[in-house]
């Protein structure tokens, strides 16, 4: 059996645009026009083909991308001095759509959700939070509705439930070496300034995943997690290519 007959490659990235919600404090991406294929053609001479190319201006924390520890807490590494097994490997996604903000996702909470789906959480895990925050309020899935925009996703009113504290210290002691997320912060937000869910991340030497999407497609599953960081020097985080490997 090859590759592609074993496992099922399912997407969960959301797309890098102009625009692209990110979390209020951060830098909006930008996509600028770098040259063009008649352009090039023109500069280097040739008449069989031209290159064409964009420049990118964007956050370490834009789209879907994980966190250095040292982003929120100071004398922790860097994105490019993490472990690798931090963003790759076993992986669990449990349903949490039934929490809203202003509630906190509680131990209790991801317990029964554990429970519903017959899964448990092993030493190594990634474990991803499905909370339903990307269908209900991404713009590109409510383009023809004004009421939706980056301020509703991601900006600095969006309002989005997230862990407690408690519940991420708890996922921490169970071996959880990455939590993830399809919203804009693991952490309930606006009214969470202690931002639980990095604090523990930092006290415990784990990261964090945000932007997800495509959750829909791997929750009460077990698979097999990647999304690698790029080797930014001294970074604060990393877009990822974030995706899913299920078994067929």
């Amino acid at each position: 059996m090859n590759f592609n007959q074993r496992w099922k490659i399912i997407d969960l990235s959301q797309e890098i645009y102009e625009g692209a919600p990110v979390f209020g404090i951060h830098q909006k991406t930008f996509i600028m026009l770098n040259q063009t294929h008649e352009k090039n053609m023109k500069d280097t001479g040739s008449t069989t083909l031209g290159f064409s190319a964009r420049n990118i201006l964007m956050s370490e924390h834009g789209s879907t991308h994980s966190d250095a520890i040292w982003e929120f807490k100071p004398d922790g590494p860097t994105i490019d001095n993490m472990d690798f097994n931090l963003f790759y490997g076993d992986a669990i996604c449990v349903d949490l759509r039934h929490i809203r903000y202003p509630e906190y996702i509680e131990i209790k909470d991801i317990q029964e959700a554990l429970d519903k789906h017959g899964l448990e959480i092993k030493k190594g895990d990634v474990f991803l939070m499905y909370t339903g925050h990307f269908e209900r309020t991404h713009p590109t899935l409510h383009s023809d509705d004004d009421k939706f925009d980056a301020l509703n996703y991601g900006g600095l009113g969006s309002k989005h439930t997230g862990v407690s504290y408690e519940s991420a210290k708890w996922l921490a002691e169970q071996g959880v070496v990455n939590i993830g997320v399809d919203s804009p912060a693991i952490d309930q937000t606006p009214d969470d300034l202690d931002f639980s869910g990095h604090l523990v991340c930092g006290e415990y030497g784990i990261t964090n995943t945000e932007n997800l999407c495509n959750l829909d497609k791997v929750v009460g599953k077990r698979f097999v997690y990647m999304g690698l960081p790029l080797r930014i020097r001294d970074g604060s985080g990393s877009p990822i290519r974030a995706i899913a490997l299920v078994e067929e």
